[in-house]
Parts: C-alpha cells; sequence; structure tokens
C-alpha cells in the first residue's frame, strides 16, 4: 500500500476563499512576495530605458549612410522594433501589478539607464548602440537577481529581455568588426 503524499498545492479551500478577495487586483494575489512598488519602480525604469533605445535606433536607421550603410540600417530597425516590443512587454507587466507605466517624454532620460547618444557616423552610432546594449545588459542582470524567486513571473519576462540584449551586442560587436 502506497503512503499519501503530502499535497504540494496549498490548501485548495482557503486559495478559493482567497481568490474571491480583492479580485479587482487581477493577478496580484495575496501570496505575491516581491516589493510591488519597487517591482513597478524598476520596471518603468526599464520602460524608459527601452524608450529611449527605440527612439536612438529609429535616429540611427534614418541617419546611417556609407558604403555599409543598407545592412546596418536594417540591424537598427529590426533592433528598433525589438526594442519596442520589449517596452510594451514592460508597460503590460506595470499594468498587471496594478501599476501604471510611465510614458510620459518629461524626465524620460532621466529615467532610463542608457543615455541618447547620436553619434557622428555609422561607427559611433553602432558603438553608441553597443554601450547602451551593455549597460542595459547589466541593468536587467540586477533587476533579475532583486526580483529573484518573488515574482517569477517578471523574473521571466526580464530574462527574455535580457537574452535579445544580449542577442542585439552581438549583432553589433560583429557589425564593428
Amino acid at each position: 500500500m502506497k503512503a499519501d503524499k503530502p499535497s504540494i498545492i496549498k490548501d485548495v479551500k482557503t486559495i478559493r476563499e482567497r481568490a474571491r478577495q480583492h479580485i479587482e487586483e487581477g493577478a496580484l494575489t495575496a501570496d505575491y512576495k516581491a516589493d510591488r512598488d519597487t517591482v513597478v519602480k524598476l520596471l518603468n525604469e526599464a520602460l524608459a530605458t527601452e524608450i529611449v533605445c527605440v527612439l536612438r535606433y529609429r535616429r540611427h536607421y534614418f541617419m546611417a549612410e556609407g558604403m555599409n550603410a543598407d545592412s546596418v540600417k536594417a540591424e537598427f530597425l529590426t533592433h528598433a522594433g525589438e526594442e519596442q516590443a520589449h517596452a510594451d512587454a514592460l508597460a503590460e507587466r506595470i499594468v498587471q501589478l496594478g501599476g501604471e507605466p510611465n510614458l510620459s517624454p518629461e524626465g524620460l532620460s532621466t529615467r532610463s539607464h542608457s543615455e541618447y547618444v547620436e553619434g557622428e557616423n555609422l561607427k559611433d552610432m553602432i558603438k553608441e548602440d553597443l554601450i547602451a546594449e551593455r549597460i542595459a545588459i547589466e541593468s536587467y542582470r540586477d533587476m533579475i537577481a532583486f526580483v529573484g524567486s518573488d515574482d517569477p513571473t517578471t523574473r521571466r519576462m526580464l530574462e527574455k529581455i535580457l537574452m535579445k540584449e544580449e542577442e542585439h551586442a552581438e549583432d553589433l560587436v560583429s557589425l564593428l568588426k
């Protein structure tokens, strides 16, 4: 005869009762462990960073010129689209956590971890984008460490964005060679 295994799921009756409480909070349940206000603040900083990156990549797309400009322009445009997708995911998660995405242009550059540097020529543009990607990579690693296992949904989203930022950095390094 098999011994009964303890349930992995907490008391189902209690879970059901708690689910009926504060339903207006959506996905944010009583067992959410992270510091929600700090997570929302970090996500808004990441959102500002992504928006600044979109703007910089778009400018670089339009301003790139020279012998190798066409292939580099295509890379800039692709990266701009992917950074916009990151911004959208961040804004959506902020709302899920009961926060408000800060999309105000006022103070955007001070909320952003990366800088908006235009670059003088194609090589400078690539270097500035690479610097921004490296800043994003380190910032996302710090956010992932902060969130840890307290908010697995946010952590997974940040990890997916980090993977893409690392790809961008590798793309840019290969363009410089």
